[in-house]
């Protein structure tokens, strides 16, 4: 083959097979080294390897060899000396060298003998590329064509030169598929197989709709508008719970599209499946009533049933059949979409148990007299309803209102009673000291039958096991094995136990703020009169303190008069920027203007002098 020939060849395969040129050139060295060794038979032991030329597609072997000084034995494991030196100069005898050893007529046998290897490492090539990506398409669509039909379900052509399968439980019931039509499918799962990946395609899974909602409506490909929750049962009806995460978007009709063109491009993909898109509400009430439709509701009063999260929805006469759908179909779906167990009645049967529960319960039938009072008109219309009699809307709107007075009131009186019961859980909690809750049963030296019945029943700390006592001491003695004797034992051992005090709680006290007399004790020099000193400053605030808590008449916030001229014109500036109201500011702000500075030639020190006017003439002196 010459060059070129062999470089078309070569490209020929990368581009058919779809592989990277690196894998095709490790396949073919790793089939000449098996054609080597098998044409030689040459041990497994022994080191040898084999590089490809891709442009001319001429192979050379390299094995490793012992270095011999004059005569070679074997062929297959020594070289001579010399002629290991014309690649490795620096080799010695005894070592070991990789040495070309590429037999003469090596070109023809190991075509024949590697085309089996190259085409299973090929093969093995396109199997781990196929894995690869189809392990990336789990969960999204996928388009292939049908190939095969039979009982156990279909084969599908796809991408890559892979099969996927199709089983018949995964088809959209109802639907026929012809041989060559083009199909598309969620990827479900992918599995390695012996020939090659195993994928699993599905038609009728929920995220199939998912991701067809996510193809044809751009609002939540980008994410505007979200699936919230999906029901469905394939062939026959959907529900779809979506929500905007943007205000001002219509999720719904979003979803529709103008005139629907969007839901029923969907619908036709589904083989005429029917699609109620539902907007999602985070009260449990309306996204209920939502999710009952196309039926009007006409109350949803929700309870807990033993742990179970329950709805009663009622319906009209009218609505009864549409909202519980073909086979209990439209009520099976809204209750898998809104993760409630949902209760349809009729207005009539909701008014019956009603009345009769408001007959039956003493405390309700107080708490409600108004339906008390209107119990015997109920009475007479269910009555004629009964005798087949025609109700007028009237007398059904007079139904409705009774059901929502005695249904609404009796939840409350639940949710009262849930509360009280937590309110005296956490007290009895509140009684048993904490470190009993991490303390094991086995610190309680309980005796050890005693000891193995609570662990099994789930009794793991002290604290658990005080609990049930004061709760329900019945949950303990009723345990298999634990009589009068074990429960007085179980209380004596407990009652024994001395639980560790808590340590005390560093509590961080704040400093407390600093007050107009405490500030003038810690002037700074900078701010005390000229020659003054810190320590007379505070002699001078005791001495004007007064020495009694005694209110003035005249007294202005909290200081008198008198006290206010024997001041220190700094202490002024204080009050004054203390000061909160606008006309005690005006006041302040003139007393100051009456207060001279001068200096004392008796004291050697500057002081403060009041300055008064009197008279007419604007003469002032000293006071």
């Amino acid at each position: 083959m010459s060059k070129n020939d062999f470089a078309l060849a070569f490209n020929e395969i990368l581009e058919d097979k779809q592989l990277a040129k690196d894998v095709i050139v490790s396949a073919i060295e790793s089939a000449m080294v098996s054609a080597y060794r098998r044409a030689v038979n040459a041990s497994t032991a022994q080191q040898v390897e084999a590089k490809l030329d891709p442009e001319t597609g001429h192979v050379t072997v390299y094995a490793e060899k012992e270095v011999v000084e004059d005569q070679v034995i074997d062929q297959r494991t020594e070289v001579l000396l010399e002629d290991a030196r014309k690649e490795h100069p620096e080799i010695q005898v005894g070592d070991m060298a990789l040495v070309e050893t590429t037999p003469a007529d090596f070109g023809r046998v190991a075509a024949q003998t590697a085309r089996q290897v190259i085409q299973q490492r090929i093969r093995e090539a396109e199997r781990s590329n196929q894995m690869q990506y189809f392990e990336r398409q789990v969960g999204e669509i996928v388009s292939g064509l049908v190939q095969a039909i039979n009982a156990q379900g279909a084969t599908i052509g796809l991408d890559m030169k892979a099969e996927g399968v199709m089983p018949t439980n995964q088809k959209i019931p109802g639907e026929r598929l012809k041989l060559h039509d083009r199909i598309r499918a969620v990827v479900m799962e992918v599995k390695d197989g012996t020939r090659g990946p195993q994928i699993i395609l599905s038609r009728a899974h929920r995220n199939f709709l998912r991701r067809l909602l996510e193809n044809e409506v751009p609002e939540i490909y980008h994410g505007i508008v979200e699936i919230r929750a999906i029901s469905r049962e394939p062939g026959a009806r959907a529900k779809v719970a979506v929500s905007a995460t943007q205000p001002g978007i219509d999720p719904v009709g979003a979803c529709v599209g103008i005139k629907g063109v969007r839901i029923q491009a969907i619908v036709k993909e589904l083989h005429d499946e029917k699609i109620d898109i539902i907007q999602w509400d985070q009260d449990p009430v309306v996204y209920i009533s939502k999710a009952i439709s196309p039926a009007r509701v006409s109350g949803v009063y929700l309870g807990d049933d033993e742990g179970t999260k329950t709805a009663t929805v009622v319906v009209g006469e009218d609505q009864l059949s549409l909202a519980i759908g073909r086979d209990g179909q439209n009520a099976r779906l809204a209750a898998r979409l809104t993760g409630w167990r949902i209760d349809i009645k009729s207005l009539t049967e909701a008014a019956t148990d009603s009345l009769t529960k408001l007959q039956g319960d003493v405390e309700l039938s107080a708490l409600l007299p108004a339906a008390v009072e209107s119990a015997p008109q109920v009475q007479e219309i269910l009555a004629k309803k009964a005798e087949g009699r025609p109700i007028t809307p009237e007398e059904y709107s007079a139904l409705g209102q009774f059901v929502d007075r005695v249904e609404r009131r009796t939840i409350q009186i639940k949710e009262e009673a849930l509360r009280a019961e937590e309110e005296r859980t956490a007290a009895v909690r509140a009684d048993i000291p904490a470190p009993a809750f991490s303390m094991t049963l086995e610190q309680a030296n309980l005796k050890e039958h005693i000891f193995n019945i609570l662990t099994e029943a789930g009794f793991e700390n002290i604290g658990d096991l005080m609990y049930a006592l004061k709760t329900d001491p019945n949950k303990v003695l009723g345990l298999p094995g634990i009589g009068s004797k074990a429960m007085q034992t179980i209380e004596e051992t407990l009652a024994a136990i001395q639980f560790p005090e808590p340590e005390p709680v560093a509590v961080e006290v704040e400093p407390i703020a600093a007050t107009p007399e405490v500030a003038v004790e810690t002037a700074s020099a900078e701010t005390l009169p000229e020659n003054k000193k810190p320590a007379e400053v505070k002699k001078e605030a005791k001495r004007h303190q007064p020495e009694e808590a005694v209110e003035d008449e005249f007294a202005k916030d909290g200081v008198s008069l008198d006290e206010l001229f024997k001041m220190k014109p700094e202490i002024f500036q204080g009050n004054n920027e203390a000061s909160e109201e606008g006309d005690k500011k005006k006041d302040k702000k003139v007393k100051k203007k009456g207060v001279a500075l001068e200096f004392d030639e008796g004291l050697g020190e500057v002081v403060g002098r009041k300055k008064h006017k009197r008279g007419d003439d604007g003469l002032g002196e000293d006071w």
